[in-house]
């Protein structure tokens, strides 16, 4: 039965593949704290790729989740209207935001940005031999380009979470205030009534993983890209499609783990 035999290869691949991506954060923490020497160097490069991969998305994840607020506080209110509840709609905005859409629409723009860049940057200089030329010069690719990125990654995906989260909220607000018969003082303190601080940690706690899982992904893509130009494309291809579905899968996890810890509430 050939399609037993597809089902185990590519069981086999993802595994390999998972094991791959292990293999280079693992050795990016052997690195980052057996190294000491190298530490600075890589602490330096860590505050670039922060401002590269940070700083250069606030415009952009800005105006996504602003938008992305305004439009869950106008279909929330569609429907919550004919139940005569539209003072619930700032708890709808401030929950769906905080918990699930602002860390996730966050993760995605920074894999579109930084996920694909990562990938084009290590594979581009595998190509030309850079990587080999960094080797000669007695510096591990690995702690030279990777470590880097990991740290700017799990420092910096939090803060634009949390970041989205606000921008998220003021877009509700919008509509609140515009449309919903809120006033703005009155539309935030309903959102601080509807929020729990859980709600924002476990938020900041997937920001963290997914940037962990979306460097991890650019780095291993680029590391193994193959001869040509096309490879360089076929890399920074897969890098952004199984970062996204790696993120979709980790946060379905952490959405379970979070539902069974709240008993089900």
């Amino acid at each position: 039965m050939q399609w037993v035999a597809d089902v185990g290869a590519a069981t086999g691949r993802s595994i390999a593949y998972v094991g791959g991506l292990a293999g280079i954060f693992g050795k990016s923490l052997q690195l980052l704290f057996l190294s000491p020497l190298k530490r600075t160097r890589m602490l330096q490069r860590a505050v670039h790729e922060a401002a590269a991969a940070g700083v250069g998305a606030l415009p952009i994840t800005s105006l996504i989740t602003f938008f992305v607020g305004v439009i869950i506080a106008l279909q929330g209110a569609y429907e919550l209207q004919r139940l005569g509840a539209m003072q619930l709609v700032a708890s709808l905005v401030a929950i769906a935001i905080t918990r699930e859409l602002g860390p996730l629409i966050t993760a995605i723009v920074v894999i579109g940005r930084s996920g694909s860049a990562f990938a084009a940057e290590i594979g581009t200089m595998r190509v030309t031999e850079e990587l080999d030329a960094l080797q000669t010069m007695a510096l591990d690719p690995v702690a030279f380009l990777a470590v880097p990125k990991f740290l700017a990654m799990a420092v910096m995906l939090p803060c634009l979470a949390i970041w989205a989260d606000l921008m998220g909220i003021l877009g509700g607000a919008l509509f609140g205030v515009v449309g919903g018969g809120y006033t703005f003082r009155g539309y935030m303190l309903a959102t601080r009534d509807a929020l729990f601080l859980r709600d924002i940690t476990s938020g900041v706690v997937k920001s963290v993983v997914f940037g962990l899982v979306i460097t991890a992904v650019g780095c291993h893509e680029g590391f193994t890209t193959g001869s040509g130009a096309e490879e360089v494309g076929r890399s920074t291809t897969s890098a952004v499609v199984i970062s996204i579905l790696l993120v979709i899968l980790i946060d379905l996890v952490f959405t379970a783990i979070f539902y069974l810890a709240r008993g089900g509430t």
